[in-house]
Parts: C-alpha cells; sequence; structure tokens
C-alpha cells in the first residue's frame, strides 16, 4: 500500500496514479485468474518485450504449483524464472496479519516447491530465486543448496545504506532520509557514500559466501548441497539438511554441464579448454 500523503505529483506522473488517493495492490489479478490464463500471460509479455519473464509468490497450498508443473510440461510454456518468496521477508508496507500469518517460512516454501519441478523433469529449465532473509552467507548457501539460482537480498540492503528499522516508511517521515520524500529529511541519504556502502556489503558477502564454499571442497556456492549443512536441535542432536528437508542426492545442484563450467571458470580446467565449447 502507498499512502496517499507519500503521493508526490512525480510518483503520481510516472506510476500512472491518481493524486490524493491511497494506492492499493489488489488481491487478485485482472489479465488472469487461473493457471492457463497466467501462462498466457507470461507468454505475451514474453513475445511483447523479448525479455525473460517470471513469477515471485508467497507459498501456501500446493494445488497451484502442482498444476502449473503438469501444464508446463504438457504445454512446454511457463515462466523463465520462479521467485520463492518467505513469509520472514516483507517491506513493512504489509497489513500486520499479513506479515505475522500468512505463507510459510522460506525454507520450507523452498523444499515443498522445488521437488515438484524435479519430478516433471522442468527444475533445469527454470531459474530459481530465493527471497526472505537470506542477506547473510550461510542463509544464502543453504537457500543455494536447496535449489536456488539467485537470492534476493532487501533488509540487509537497505540496512547498509541507512535504513535503521525505524517502521516509519509509511509516515514520509522515516528519519535516515531512505523511505521519505520530505525534502529535509532526503538530505540524510548521501547517494555517493551510501552507494560505496552497499558495494561494499555486497562484496563482502560474496567473499564470504566464496570462503565458506571452498572449506567445504567446493570452489563455488552453487556446488553446495544439503550434505553439507548439520541442523542441531535444542538437546544438541543434529540431521543433515537432506534428511530434515528430504532432499535427494543431486537435488538443489546444477546440471552436470553447468558444474563443469562453473569449475572451468573459478579453477580452471587441467586441459585449459572451455567446456561449453564442443570438442570432437
Amino acid at each position: 500500500m502507498l499512502p496517499a500523503a507519500k503521493i508526490t505529483k512525480e510518483i503520481s506522473r510516472i506510476r500512472g496514479i491518481p493524486m490524493g488517493q491511497d494506492c492499493l495492490s489488489p488481491a487478485g489479478h485482472r489479465a488472469f485468474s487461473n493457471v492457463d490464463e497466467m501462462l498466457d500471460f507470461i507468454e505475451m509479455l514474453a513475445d511483447v518485450s523479448g525479455l525473460p519473464v517470471g513469477i515471485k509468490s508467497a507459498v501456501g497450498e500446493m494445488g497451484f504449483w502442482e498444476e502449473l508443473a503438469a501444464k508446463m510440461a504438457a504445454t512446454q510454456r511457463g515462466p523463465d524464472f520462479i521467485t520463492i518468496d518467505g513469509a520472514e521477508g516483507g517491506t513493512g508496507a504489509a497489513p500486520l496479519a499479513y506479515a505475522d500469518h500468512v505463507a510459510l517460512p522460506f525454507k520450507v516454501a523452498m523444499c515443498r516447491v522445488y521437488p515438484i519441478f524435479v519430478q516433471a523433469e522442468l527444475a533445469e529449465k527454470i531459474v530459481f530465486i530465493g527471497s526472505g532473509r537470506l542477506g547473510f552467507p550461510v542463509q544464502a548457501m543453504l537457500a543455494m543448496s536447496l535449489g536456488c539460482d539467485m537470492i534476493n537480498v532487501a533488509r540487509e540492503a537497505m540496512m547498509s545504506i541507512g535504513c535503521i528499522q525505524a517502521q516509519r516508511c509509511h509516515t514520509g517521515h522515516c528519519p535516515t532520509g531512505v523511505a521519505t520524500q520530505n525534502k529535509w529529511l532526503m538530505r540524510g541519504l548521501d547517494p555517493t557514500l551510501k552507494a560505496a556502502r552497499l558495494a561494499n556489503y555486497l562484496t563482502v558477502m560474496r567473499k564470504e559466501m566464496t570462503e565458506l564454499s571452498r572449506s567445504c571442497g567446493e570452489p563455488h556456492p552453487a556446488l553446495i548441497t544439503t550434505e553439507h549443512f548439520e541442523i542441531l536441535d535444542d538437546r544438541f542432536a543434529s540431521d543433515t539438511a537432506s534428511e530434515v528437508f528430504r532432499y535427494e542426492v543431486g537435488w538443489g545442484r546444477p546440471s552436470k554441464r553447468d558444474q563443469d563450467t562453473i569449475r572451468w571458470i573459478m579453477e580452471g580446467s587441467p586441459a585449459g579448454s572451455d567446456p561449453s565449447t564442443p570438442t570432437a
């Protein structure tokens, strides 16, 4: 929800919304109401734009995902990427009841959705993106072991540019100048300084993920599997993440060809040849 008080003339012009009215996100979509219509809409957008088109969703009941995978396998239509959004995330713009009670946590959501596409032999044709408090190295690596090719980072990136979680985003009075249209408060946000801080955060996160991966014997986080993780309970007993999330051997990893390419990029092959180049 974008409150009317925060809609400036510039925002009104850019987003095509009227001044003086709250901008509400609808509970449903006008363009489609079922899986078939959504696939039609995705293909239309892809044809018009020539760009990859994907979906982002929190996860609740599983019927939608089972139907989506079945229709994608049968018709060869579908999204290029799927973002699984955990209930841990949220911008602060959501109604409190939704933020507190709607959707599954990321780890549960991902390990329910991903196997459906593996079993439909579609997982390697889709880019999976994880979202929901994954902005720390170990959490990001676990997400990748569960099948994510990429992760979204919001909360930690916001904090790197000065957000203090004041929870006043909707009022227009963000004290750090991050989420306000107040000219006086906006002076607290120095784009040059904050851009450097954000870049440092991302650089260090990537560095730490690579270091942890190498400690596990792999050159890149994409090659980490659920077997690399032990999850402790409150009595210091443990199970591997494979056991906890019921993952089979090989799930969550890129294809063999992609693994070879990643190793070649990170380490170089003994023969010095690019694995993506066909040989006689």
